[in-house]
């Protein structure tokens, strides 16, 4: 966990119960205002990304469709 996400998380564990739920809804609309259609890569979504296209890779043609496994 980074340095900004534990101070978030001891912050709002200050809140009343109340408020926390207000702090989250802000954080869910600040979400959606930096990615409206959620298209975005987080950091680790992309490091996720870029190495699964390293491969292996399988080839259509060496996929039995109808295979029930």
């Amino acid at each position: 966990m980074s340095q900004t996400v534990e101070e978030i998380t001891e912050l709002l564990n200050m809140l009343p119960d109340e408020e926390q739920t207000f702090a989250l809804e802000l954080m869910r609309k600040l979400i959606i205002a930096w990615d409206p259609d959620f298209t975005k890569l987080t950091p680790k979504e992309a490091a996720e990304l870029e190495e699964a296209r390293k491969g292996p890779f399988i080839r259509l043609e060496d996929i039995d469709w109808d295979s029930p496994e």
